[in-house]
């Protein structure tokens, strides 16, 4: 991952080591992307893009995903019932949870789970070379008077 001064992705020099063309909008874009802290979906990116420049095109924003993606520069994910959502690549490993009546999604890091999924994965013979754990669920509601 290559990452700029502030330690945020630099994804300009990514597509440019690919040959890849840095348009005005796709500019926007990626200024966008290294900036962000959530897991927006394209159409938000899209909102966010159109909000600095009304020339973007949601076709762009796509396909500037899908390059970054290709690159590793960026993560996809896919969580149950939603639009597929992006976020940057680079960090530390963490897993989230997803509210399921918001959608909003928590990152968290647990030591404990870390060290269970190597515990199994090492008692079946494996080691684990990539994994992602998504968990799902609803807000607690806080009961009155005890």
């Amino acid at each position: 991952m290559i990452q700029g001064a502030n330690n945020r992705p630099d994804y300009e020099r990514q597509l440019r080591r690919a040959g890849v063309r840095i348009t005005r909008p796709r500019q926007v874009i990626i200024e966008l992307l290294g900036k962000m802290e959530d897991h927006p979906d394209a159409m938000e990116i899209y909102r966010r893009a159109v909000a600095v420049d009304p020339t973007i095109s949601l076709s762009t924003v796509y396909r500037t995903m899908k390059l970054l993606e290709g690159f590793g520069a960026i993560h996809r994910h896919a969580f149950e019932g939603g639009p597929s959502r992006f976020e940057n690549a680079s960090g530390e490993h963490h897993d989230h949870l997803i509210d399921i009546e918001t959608g909003d999604v928590i990152e968290f890091k647990s030591d404990r789970i870390e060290q269970l999924q190597d515990e199994i994965a090492r008692e079946l013979g494996y080691d684990i070379v990539h994994h992602r754990l998504e968990l799902y669920g609803r807000r607690r509601k806080v009961r009155k008077g005890g």
